[in-house]
C-alpha cells in the first residue's frame, strides 16, 4: 500500500510529465535481448526461493541462538555490545547447561544449513541477474524502493555468506572483526529478505499456478522452452536452444547442496561421515593420543609459555573469601570424570573424556553457593574472549569441570594446561584454557 501510494504521488507531480527519465544505449547486459537462457523466469526463481526459504530461516534462528548462548550480558562474553534493540532478549533467555550436546547441534545445524543454501542462493542470483541489469534503473517510487531493497538484499546476502564461509575455514582477509559484522550484516540482510518477500509472493503464486509447482521438472531437454517473455524481465526475448533441461539444472544445484551438506555435517557429527568432511577446516584424521584433537587457538597463538604454566602456577578462586590453589592441591581434591563435547562457532565439535574438580566444588571452597555469576580469566594476552562469565545454571551443573586431564592423562599446553574449564552445552570459546583466577559474584 505504501509503495502504490508513493508511485502514485510520484506519477501525478505537476512536472512528472515534463522530466522524462533518460534512455541510456541499449548495451551489453543492459540490453534484455543479451541474456539467452530459456530457463530464466518467475517459475525457475519461484521454485529456488522456496528450497532456499528454509535454509535461511534454520540458519538465522540457530545463528542468534548462538549468541543467546554466549550470555553477551554476561562480564565479558559480547564483542557485539550488549546494550542493542535486542538487549532485553538476550537477558532474559539464559543458555542452560543441562543438555551437553545443545550448543554442538545448533551450531551444526547454524553451519550446515548455511552451506546447503549458498548453491541455491547463487543459482537464484543466476536465475534473476537480469532485472539488476534493467533499464530505466528507476522507473518509479515504487520502482526505486524495490531497487534499494534489492540492493539490501544481494549485498546482505553476498557478505553473510562469504563471510561465514570464511570464517569456518578460519581466513579472514580483511581488517574488521568477524562475529559484530557478521552478526549485524545479518539484520540488515533479513530486514530486506523480509520486504523482498512481502513484494513477490504475488509473484510466486502467480508462476506456481500458471505452471505447476514441479510441472515444469517433467520437460526434458528437447521440451525446454523459455515462459512467456510477459513474464517477468528477466525471460529471454530472444532465446537460444536450451542446453540442460530444467530438471537437469534443478539436479546439479540440489546436488550440490546435498553434497555440501554431507561434507560440513562430517565435521559436527563424526563417525563415518567425518572421512567426507572435505571442507573441514581442522582436518579429518587425528592422532591417536589422549590429547590428538582439534586445537582452535594454540598456545603460542594466545602468546602463553611454559614458563607462565610451570610449578609456580597457582589459580586463584575468589567468593566470599579468596583461596589460591596449585596444581597439586587441585588434583589432592575429589575427582569427577565425565564424557562431554566441546563445540565450537565454527561447527565442529569433539567429545573426550575429562577429569577435573566441579566448579561447584570450587565455589563451595569460597563460600560462593550462592553466586550469580562466574568470571574466569585466562593466561593469555589480551583479545576476544580472553574472559568468560558463566552463569549460574552453567558452573553449578555437577558435569562442569576445572578440568585438569583428558582422556586420562594431563591436559597438552595447547589444550589448556594446567587447568581449564568444561562446561556441557557450552560454546567452545567460553570453556576457557590456561585458567589464570576464577570470581564468583552474587547480586
Amino acid at each position: 500500500m505504501l509503495i502504490r501510494l508513493l508511485d502514485k504521488a510520484f506519477r501525478e507531480r505537476p512536472d512528472a510529465r515534463r522530466l522524462p527519465l533518460p534512455q541510456p544505449p541499449e548495451r551489453g547486459p543492459f540490453r534484455r535481448g543479451f541474456w539467452r537462457s530459456p530457463l530464466r523466469g518467475p517459475w525457475l526463481a519461484s521454485l529456488l526461493s522456496a528450497a532456499l526459504l528454509p535454509l535461511i530461516i534454520i540458519t538465522a534462528v540457530t545463528g542468534f541462538l548462538s549468541h543467546v548462548a554466549y550470555e553477551t550480558e554476561l562480564t565479558g562474553n559480547s564483542i557485539t555490545g550488549s546494550d542493542g534493540i535486542l538487549a532485553p532478549v538476550y537477558r532474559a533467555l539464559d543458555w542452560p547447561a543441562g543438555w551437553a550436546w545443545l550448543y554442538a547441534v545448533n551450531q551444526g545445524l547454524h553451519i550446515v544449513a548455511g552451506f546447503a543454501a549458498a548453491p541455491l542462493l547463487l543459482a537464484k542470483l543466476w536465475a534473476v541477474i537480469p532485472k539488476l541489469w534493467e533499464r530505466p534503473a528507476v522507473r518509479s517510487a515504487a520502482h526505486a524502493i524495490e531497487r534499494l531493497s534489492l540492493a539490501l538484499l544481494v549485498g546482505g546476502a553476498l557478505f553473510v555468506f562469504v563471510t561465514g564461509v570464511f570464517n569456518i575455514q578460519i581466513y579472514y582477509p580483511w581488517d574488521f572483526s568477524f562475529v559484530p559484522s557478521h552478526y549485524y550484516a545479518s539484520f540488515i540482510f533479513l530486514a530486506a529478505l523480509a520486504f523482498h518477500i512481502a513484494l513477490k509472493l504475488p509473484v510466486m503464486r502467480k508462476a506456481f499456478r500458471e505452471n505447476g509447482v514441479l510441472r515444469p521438472l517433467r520437460e526434458d531437454l528437447a521440451g525446454t522452452r523459455a515462459e512467456a517473455p510477459s513474464a517477468s524481465e528477466s525471460v529471454a526475448t530472444e532465446p537460444e536452444p536450451a542446453t540442460i533441461s530444467r530438471r537437469g539444472f534443478v539436479a546439479v544445484v540440489g546436488g550440490t547442496s546435498v553434497g555440501l551438506t554431507v561434507m560440513m555435517a562430517g565435521q559436527s557429527i563424526g563417525g563415518p561421515l567425518r572421512d567426507l568432511a572435505l571442507l573441514a577446516p581442522r582436518g579429518r584424521d587425528y592422532g591417536s593420543g589422549p590429547n590428538d584433537f582439534q586445537v582452535n587457538k594454540t598456545a603460542a597463538t594466545a602468546g602463553v609459555t611454559s614458563a607462565q604454566t610451570g610449578p609456580s602456577w597457582t589459580v586463584e578462586v575468589t567468593g566470599r573469601r579468596k583461596e589460591t590453589l596449585t596444581r597439586d592441591e587441585l588434583l589432592a581434591m575429589p575427582q569427577a570424570t565425565h564424557e562431554l563435547p566441546i563445540a565450537c562457532v565454527e561447527g565442529w565439535s569433539t567429545t573426550q573424556t575429562w577429569t577435573g574438580v566441579p566448579l561447584a566444588a570450587l565455589a563451595r571452597l569460597v563460600g560462593a553457593e550462592d553466586a550469580e555469576e562466574l568470571t574466569v580469566e585466562s593466561l593469555q594476552e589480551a583479545g576476544s574472549f580472553r574472559d568468560a562469565s558463566l552463569n549460574t545454571a552453567q558452573f553449578s551443573d555437577p558435569r562442569s569441570l576445572l578440568a585438569l586431564q583428558v582422556n586420562g592423562a594431563d591436559l597438552s599446553l595447547d589444550h589448556g594446561f594446567p587447568a581449564r574449564v568444561i562446561v556441557p552445552g557450552l560454546p567452545g570459546v567460553h570453556n576457557t584454557k590456561w585458567v589464570a583466577t576464577m570470581t564468583f559474584r552474587s547480586a
